[in-house]
């Protein structure tokens, strides 16, 4: 797929729509929550299972445990990505738990504990993958959005999140019952599905053709703001006529490149390409 970036809508109305899909997902991920999951003392695995885990031992607010079990997410995407995407982090987070707090008395939306399963797993799936997919990682991004953003955990994190899950459901099992440990399973891998659809073709890479007079500039900028290395194809001719940068991004980057371009030049011009891997490294053989 080949699309030009200069028809995109300007920064600003970009940045209010990411705001408002971070806001809508992390509601909509609270409402799986205390509309149909934790009325039925159903635990989907990751941190949104473990807190609502607690929440049942303590009687405590969901809220509260939202934000100490994802608290350590936020902390890992402000330390190995950028602010930037930590704020979206935390307001997706902030969402989801006042979220959680507005609906904490509301009655279960359904009385089947296996309706609640499917719905709850499905707005809570989805409301992650929105979050994720427009900039925030909400609940259970550890396990299942960020695994899949960064293509695949390696194997000892596999481990660890199926050990993890496992705990909690077997511990919810001999907590609440068999039967809703059944349930608890069903929502989880239905929320699992849920995120990797929202999330589809996002971790793909994105070859990005940059056309402009100010290459070394822009080259700079991106390796300084995106530690994003670019190479240069064609140099930029004194006399007026623009240079070519080639660089390698994800679809979350994609925007952030973008603006970083215009930043730079306002008059330069971006290709982008969908690529897979294979295609990628067939770009840098000689």
């Amino acid at each position: 797929m080949k699309k030009n970036l200069n028809g995109i809508p300007q920064p600003r109305h970009r940045k209010a729509i990411r705001i408002l899909a971070v806001i809508a997902g992390g509601l909509l991920a609270a409402a799986g929550l205390e509309l149909f999951l934790m009325p039925h003392k159903l635990v989907p695995g990751g941190p949104a299972g473990l807190s609502a885990l607690f929440a049942h031992l303590t009687e405590m607010r969901l809220g509260l445990f939202l934000f100490l079990f994802n608290l350590p997410f936020i902390l890992i995407s402000r330390r190995q990505i950028n602010l930037r995407f930590a704020l979206y982090v935390m307001l997706a987070l902030i969402c989801l738990i006042i979220g959680s707090l507005a609906l904490h008395h509301a009655p279960a939306a359904v009385s089947e504990p296996l309706s609640a399963a499917i719905a709850g797993g499905l707005c809570l799936g989805f409301g992650i993958g929105i979050s994720i997919r427009f900039g925030g990682m909400s609940s259970g991004a550890a396990d299942m959005g960020y695994a899949l953003l960064s293509g695949s955990p390696p194997k000892s994190a596999e481990l660890l999140i199926m050990l993890l899950n496992c705990a909690i459901l077997l511990y919810g099992g001999l907590l609440f019952g068999w039967d809703q440990a059944m349930y608890s399973i069903i929502a989880y891998l239905l929320a699992f599905e849920a995120v990797r659809i929202s999330l589809r073709d996002l971790s793909r890479s994105r070859a990005i053709w940059i056309t402009s007079s100010r290459t070394e500039e822009i080259r700079q900028a991106l390796r300084l703001l995106l530690d994003r290395e670019a190479k240069l194809i064609q140099a930029a001719d004194p006399a007026g006529q623009p240079g070519t940068l080639f660089c390698i991004a994800t679809k979350l980057e994609e925007e952030e490149v973008a603006s970083i371009v215009r930043e730079c030049d306002k008059d330069s011009q971006m290709v982008v390409h969908t690529a897979g891997r294979r295609r990628l490294a067939a770009l840098f053989r000689d």
